[in-house]
């Protein structure tokens, strides 16, 4: 059977990806994966933390409630990256200098 111990060690090899992609920015789709990878981590341990406690199912309940917003979320920033992407002809955060023009 595997332990609470195991769900927690791959939510944080999860988290430490994503932190890594995020820090790394080489374009913004890259970053996108990043923020997913972490929110995918913390749902895994709110799962795991719901599979544990056997008085109630809050853990994933909230863990459905957070895939939802995630989902909501990517499609918001792939609608931003698209049209930033038409404006700049990249997607690096690094060459895009201002945003107001």
């Amino acid at each position: 059977m595997i332990s609470l111990t195991d769900f927690l060690l791959v939510g944080a090899l999860l988290f430490c990806t994503g932190i890594y992609m995020i820090v790394s920015k080489r374009n913004s789709i890259q970053v996108l994966i990043g923020i997913e990878l972490m929110l995918n981590a913390a749902i895994l341990n709110l799962v795991a933390f719901g599979k544990y406690d056997k008085l109630n199912n809050g853990g994933q309940v909230f863990a459905l409630f957070a895939i939802v917003l995630a989902a909501a979320t990517t499609a918001v920033a792939l609608a931003i990256v698209l049209n930033v992407y038409r404006r700049y002809k990249t997607i690096d955060p690094d060459e895009i200098k201002n945003l107001r023009d």
